[in-house]
């Protein structure tokens, strides 16, 4: 059966002018909703400003920021916009450290969001004739129900595996003739890694032809071993639950930035120090304005990710605007001995050995009376006793991590399976020991 390229021509390649015009148009309707919730209301109020001073995107600069702490602190309805009866369901984080972040939604943007999962997965080729499976939790965690509705609504059977217990994740992508999976880049590693153990190849005894990944910032050279490995194409995935979860962007096959949908949001990249707005190209912190939302739609929400808008248009033909892969999280920054760091920087020369696994752990402690310092533990494939090659390849891996990050680690390899791996949650990058003062 012949299908379009796209899932929704008319607005996936809507001119830019067009876009621009149905942007203001449905951002002067979010900020009417908006202060009908007491936190919006509130900052209006202490701004003095009101929904009619906004006449052009330009005046999208007189809107206040929105943040996590802000959702935290107006807990649990203080940013919703609708009466609670008209709210269908709500999604919220763990709150391990105080009040979590809820997110509520009425029956339409439900719907909404499934249409956005469903254009990002029509987007790398799914049809209906596919066989889905989610690897992700289901729950309170958006990625989970999240892309099930997605999947639906592009008319695939869905396999709703959720997460962990591999070994049955790979009985059913045998037994199901499963052709989608979906799953965050460590456990994709982790489902290849027992995939070898059992003897399984998964190019030839398996029906596997588009990965989905995301959820974890995650380098270019993680997801070409991904790639490498399973023998198809991963498509990078990017959803906050503050927005919706997964449908925010996604990469087209041509996987040169994830097209984030603008008939949904507005993207603003800004400086997160002086909140201004970066310069074309720069990278700095995504802001992004939600304009298709009824029950809590968020103006100017900081996201806390790194990244930049990209230049051009893209051969796919979408005319929506595409974000870079993610530098990682302005709230994630190392800073050691007066030097900025991101672990996407350390994974990123990690992923270059081909001796190394894709588990690491990196370690901050205190060390008196010299300060603080960073160990880089990074499980080998293959382990051996051969000192002089270990030495040798640890060498080579403190040399290139220096020249990439200005300082130098203790690298310490060790046997595959040493670091802990989790099946059911994002893997655990860093550890910070260090004294505070």
């Amino acid at each position: 059966m012949s299908y379009s390229n796209y899932f929704n021509p008319e607005l996936e390649t809507m001119p830019r002018e067009q876009l621009r015009e149905l942007q203001l148009e449905r951002l002067q309707k979010t900020v009417r909703q908006c202060v009908k919730a007491p936190f919006y209301e509130q900052k209006f109020k202490e701004m003095g400003i009101s929904p009619e001073d906004i006449k052009s995107l330009d005046d999208l600069q007189k809107l206040p920021f929105t943040t996590k702490d802000d959702l935290r602190e107006f807990y649990p309805w203080g940013l919703t916009a609708v009466p609670l009866k008209e709210c269908v369901r709500l999604h919220s984080s763990s709150g391990t450290t105080g009040n979590p972040t809820v997110v509520t939604h009425t029956q339409k943007d439900l719907d909404e969001w499934a249409n956005a999962v469903a254009r990002c997965l029509w987007m790398v080729g799914c049809r209906p004739e596919d066989v889905f499976q989610n690897s992700a939790g289901y729950g309170m965690f958006t990625a989970g129900l999240g892309f099930q509705y997605g999947a639906e609504r592009v008319g695939m059977l869905t396999v709703p595996a959720a997460a962990g217990n591999t070994l049955r994740q790979i009985k059913f992508i045998k037994d199901f003739g499963t052709t989608v999976v979906h799953a965050i880049p460590s456990y994709a590693s982790r489902i290849y890694e027992v995939m070898r153990e059992q003897g399984i190849d998964p190019r030839k005894d398996t029906r596997l032809r588009v990965l989905c990944i995301g959820a974890e910032p995650h380098s270019e050279e993680q997801r070409q071993r991904i790639e490498e490995n399973f023998g198809v194409k991963a498509y990078n995935s990017y959803g906050i639950s503050e927005m919706m979860g997964p449908g925010v962007a996604f990469e087209c096959p041509e996987q040169n930035g994830n097209h984030i949908w603008e008939d949904y949001f507005i993207v603003e990249i800004i400086d997160p120090v002086t909140l201004q707005p970066s310069k074309p190209g720069e990278f700095g912190e995504l802001v992004i304005t939600t304009i298709n939302r009824e029950a809590m739609p968020l103006l100017r929400y900081r996201t806390r990710d790194l990244t930049r808008l990209l230049p051009g248009e893209c051969p796919c033909g979408r005319t929506h605007a595409r974000i870079d892969r993610l530098r990682g999280r302005s709230d994630d920054m190392i800073i050691l001995k007066g030097v900025n760091i991101f672990p996407i920087q350390i994974e990123k020369i990690l992923m270059n050995f081909k001796e190394l696994s894709t588990d690491y752990l990196i370690t901050l402690e205190t060390i008196e009376p010299q300060g603080d310092f960073m160990t880089v533990e990074v499980e080998v494939k293959e382990f051996n006793d051969d000192y002089q090659q270990i030495q040798g390849l640890t060498r080579e891996i403190t040399r290139q991590l220096k020249d990439e990050i200005l300082i130098t680690p203790k690298v310490k390899l060790v046997p595959k399976g040493t670091l802990a791996v989790s099946d059911e949650k994002k893997a655990v990058r860093v550890k910070d020991l260090r004294k505070l003062f």
